[in-house]
């Protein structure tokens, strides 16, 4: 008798479009037989099939946080058609695993598809976040670094570049704080967005002046990313300008500047997120309630568990 999963990678093996009604949801969790099973039936689909299962699966992994696809990701980074393999890595994106790190790290340097290229490179910036904060070993945290850092200095594609830079900027190191101040000096707007970016990862009060020249700009995804990086670096002095942001003409900024607000806190923060709680824009008063909530953990619950914490001893 064959088993739900042999019977449905059969239907995966005769079909052209992938039917809405099959259950793809049980590929999630594989045990090693039948991930013996995937690896074998994989090349024999379709390639618009086996486009759209990852596709599905990055879907409904988003919907439920418990489904774990990460053998069926595994097996498209490996994948003939450079889309199964981009959707396959961004699949990852949650996955701490070092092992993947030299898999990243050869769909960096070595990837015929820029696309996958770029994915890889954002993909190994939680390696580098991980190895900064010391919960991974060296040896990995070094091999994503050494290529990020490889592949912003010599790649030829732009959005591979933009996006090496973007997870490099988690590593406090002076040689990527020479490339975040280089690619904000380009003339490139792309490149200056993506240095933005850089400066709110990286945690460094360094840049505080430049994201906040960039509160203004008059290209909105300069400004979103400069909200962002506010938010990011904690800066309390830039609580006015956020103010004057939630009412942007740009939705994503207005909604940035809300989120901005609940990670720096304070009163006059309180008190603009409490306000656009009552904003007739459902988006607006989703991303205040999101903001709302984080404040109210910062300046209610926080000070509220501390104060259960036991006295030190001695």
């Amino acid at each position: 008798m064959t088993s739900p999963t042999e019977q449905l990678l059969a239907a995966l093996r005769d079909c052209t479009d992938l039917p809405a009604q099959l259950p793809i949801y049980q590929l999630s969790g594989l045990d090693l037989a039948d991930v013996g099973l995937l690896e074998k039936a994989w090349p024999r689909m379709a390639t618009s099939v086996r486009c759209q299962v990852v596709s599905r699966l990055v879907e409904l992994a988003g919907l439920d946080l418990e489904m774990d696809f990460g053998a069926v990701y595994r097996i498209g980074l490996e994948d003939e058609d450079p889309e199964v393999r981009r959707v396959a890595v961004e699949g990852l994106w949650e996955d701490e695993d070092v092992r993947l790190v030299p898999r990243l790290v050869s769909r960096l340097l070595e990837d015929e598809a820029p696309a996958v290229r770029a994915a890889s490179a954002a993909s190994l910036g939680r390696f580098v976040l991980l190895g900064e904060l010391g919960k991974i070993r060296p040896g990995p945290y070094a091999l994503a670094y050494q290529a990020l850092l490889r592949s912003c200095r010599t790649e030829t594609d732009r959005d591979v570049r933009r996006r090496a830079l973007e997870s490099l900027a988690y590593a406090s190191s002076e040689e990527v704080a020479a490339l975040i101040g280089e690619a904000y000096s380009s003339p490139d707007e792309k490149m200056r967005v993506s240095a933005v970016v850089a400066m709110g990862r990286s945690a460094h009060d360094k840049w505080c002046d430049q994201v906040r020249q960039e509160l203004f700009s008059p290209n909105p995804e300069l400004r979103f990313e400069g909200v962002r990086a506010c938010g990011e670096l904690t800066l309390s002095d830039a609580v006015p300008d956020l103010e004057e942001l939630v009412d942007d003409v740009d939705r994503e900024v207005r909604e940035a500047a809300l989120w901005s607000l609940g990670q720096i806190g304070g009163d006059r923060a309180l008190r603009i997120v409490q306000r656009c709680c009552l904003s007739e824009d459902e988006a607006i008063r989703g991303a205040a309630e999101s903001a709302l909530a984080e404040l109210e953990f910062l300046q209610g619950e926080l000070p509220e568990l501390i104060g259960r914490l036991p006295p030190e001893s001695g």
